[in-house]
């Protein structure tokens, strides 16, 4: 084989290697689930709160005008590792408007890549979220794609955690 087919083989192969192993987005677009069984695990030591991640919520522009509801949110990779919220809303403000974007800064244990998040309502105005991004990094984040609103009082969204941990050991 001449040098030429080599370097081109061998270029295919970086190319390949770097498509196939890049984790750097996902989209996740099948429809979230209730978790009747789902618990917060998240340990509150400050100490653990080393990495900081941003969290995009898009609130459908087919949900409720406003809501007063409280949204809660958790969110987490296959080791365990856990960030928890008790209450991203603020009633003084605009949060989670029909047709809005709402970023939220939070410190948490830093993570591998996030593999599931769970949203939790309690109140009686309803809430329709479009999308929830988490930001690890400007180059690596991952969408669940809601489209749904938010049942009362149960745990509602994504786990992926099974299928993380088998790509990691493949």
């Amino acid at each position: 084989m001449k040098m030429g087919g080599k370097l081109s083989i061998l270029l295919l192969l970086v190319i390949f290697f770097f498509f196939t192993t890049s984790t750097a987005s996902r989209d996740i677009s099948e429809l979230p689930h209730f978790n009747r069984s789902f618990t917060v695990k998240a340990n509150q030591r400050i100490a653990l709160n080393k990495c900081s991640y941003t969290v995009d919520i898009r609130t459908s522009c087919s949900s409720v005008k406003y809501t007063r509801d409280q949204i809660s949110l958790s969110f987490g990779d296959a080791y365990g590792n856990e960030v928890y919220l008790a209450r991203l809303d603020d009633p003084d403000s605009d949060t989670f408007e029909r047709c809005s974007r709402d970023t939220f800064k939070i410190k948490g244990p830093c993570m591998d890549d996030v593999c599931y998040l769970y949203l939790y309502r309690v109140g009686s105005d309803g809430w329709k979220p479009q999308t929830v991004t988490v930001y690890m990094s400007a180059y690596r984040y991952v969408t669940f794609i809601y489209n749904r609103f938010i049942p009362r009082g149960v745990w509602h969204g994504f786990n992926h955690c099974d299928y993380a941990s088998i790509s990691t050991v493949a």
